[in-house]
C-alpha cells in the first residue's frame, strides 16, 4: 500500500484532494472525477496516511480543510498549474478540443445570451463538454470555482487575465398593467408618453436588489436613481426581479438586452435614466492556453462582439 501511494502521490491523490476541496462534499467530487465516493474517500484517507496530516474536517454538511489542508491547497494548485502548462506546451495544437470548461457567469447573462450560443460551440466541438454556472456571485478562478467566469469589473488580485467583453445599458422598465394603473389610463399612447419625473419616482413601487446581499457594488442601482426610491419587492436573483416586474408589481433597473425581448414590459423615462455597466471575461493565467479554454473565450469574445446592438441599443 504504502507503494501505491508513494507512486500516486505526484498527481492522482493531488487531483482528489482539489476535487473535493473544491466541491465541498465527497459524493459532488467523485462525481466530477467519474469515480464511487467510496474510492474517492480511500484516496483521501491515503493522502492524509501518506502526509500524516489530517486535511478535512468531516461533517453531515461536507468537507471542511483544515488548516494543514489549506497549506496544501497553495502547493497542490502549484502543481495542477504546472500540469496544465506542460499539457499544453507540449500537445500543441495537434490536440483535439475535448474535455470540460466550466463557465461562471451572472444569472442575466449567462441565462439569456451565453446559454442559446453555447449550443452552437458544442455543435462545433462535439468532444467539448460546457459546464454553465449562473448565480449572483463572484468566482474564484484561483480556487478553480470555474476555468472562465464574466464580471461586472476587472479583478484587481490573483494571477488573471482579463479583458472587456462589452458595456451594457440599463433602464428602468414597468409592465403595461404597472404603467395603465399608475401614470396614465390611455393604454394606446407608447410608454415614452408616460408621465413620470423624478419628483414622482418616490410614488411609486419599485423592484430591486436586496441590499444587504448584493454582491458587486455595480448592481446597487436605484441609489443612483433617486435616494428617495426603494424596492418593495426585492430579491438577490435579477430573473425574480424579472418575473416580479413583468407580473406588474413596479418599476425595476433591467439591463436592455433582456428587457427588449420581453413583451410585457416597456422603457419608460428613457431619457432620464440611462446606466451604463461592462462585462469583463476573465481567466487564470495558467489556463489561458490550453485549447478548450482557449476556444471557449474566443467564442464567447466574438459572439459578444457581434451583438453589440444588443448590448448598447440606439434609442431615437
Amino acid at each position: 500500500m504504502q507503494s501505491e501511494v508513494a507512486h500516486d502521490f505526484e498527481w492522482g491523490l493531488l487531483k482528489s484532494f482539489l476535487a473535493v476541496a473544491r466541491a465541498g462534499r465527497l459524493t459532488l467530487a467523485a462525481r466530477r472525477l467519474g469515480l464511487d465516493h467510496s474510492t474517492l474517500s480511500r484516496r483521501i484517507v491515503a493522502l492524509e496516511k501518506s502526509l500524516q496530516a489530517r486535511l478535512f474536517d468531516r461533517a453531515a454538511t461536507g468537507y471542511t480543510l483544515t488548516s494543514a489542508g489549506e497549506h496544501l491547497l497553495r502547493h497542490a494548485q502549484a502543481v495542477e498549474s504546472a500540469m496544465l502548462r506542460i499539457h499544453t506546451e507540449l500537445g500543441g495544437a495537434s490536440l483535439r478540443v475535448a474535455g470540460t470548461v466550466r463557465i461562471g457567469a451572472p444569472e442575466g447573462f449567462g441565462t439569456f445570451f451565453l446559454a442559446p450560443l453555447l449550443v452552437r460551440l458544442c455543435a462545433l466541438h462535439p468532444d467539448l463538454d460546457i459546464e454553465l454556472v449562473t448565480l449572483p456571485r463572484i468566482f474564484s478562478l484561483s480556487r478553480r470555482e470555474a476555468d472562465l467566469a464574466i464580471g461586472l469589473a476587472r479583478p484587481e488580485e490573483g494571477r488573471l487575465v482579463a479583458h472587456k467583453l462589452t458595456d451594457y445599458e440599463l433602464g428602468l422598465y414597468a409592465s403595461r398593467s404597472y404603467i395603465d394603473a399608475h401614470a396614465r389610463p390611455d393604454t394606446t399612447l407608447p410608454a415614452s408618453d408616460c408621465p413620470m419625473s423624478f419628483a414622482k419616482l418616490s410614488t411609486h413601487r419599485f423592484v430591486g436588489y436586496i441590499s444587504d446581499l448584493i454582491y458587486a457594488r455595480e448592481l446597487d442601482y436605484l441609489p443612483l436613481i433617486s435616494p428617495t426610491v426603494h424596492p418593495s419587492f426585492a430579491s438577490s436573483n435579477l430573473l425574480a426581479q424579472l418575473a416580479a416586474t413583468r407580473a406588474g408589481h413596479g418599476l425595476c433597473v433591467l439591463p436592455c438586452f433582456i428587457a427588449e425581448s420581453e413583451p410585457l414590459l416597456y422603457r419608460v423615462m428613457a431619457d432620464d435614466v440611462v446606466l451604463r455597466r461592462s462585462f469583463w471575461l476573465t481567466v487564470h493565467a495558467d489556463l489561458k492556453s490550453q485549447a478548450r479554454v482557449a476556444v471557449v473565450s474566443k467564442f464567447i469574445t466574438e459572439s459578444v462582439r457581434g451583438a453589440q446592438a444588443t448590448f448598447l441599443p440606439m434609442r431615437s
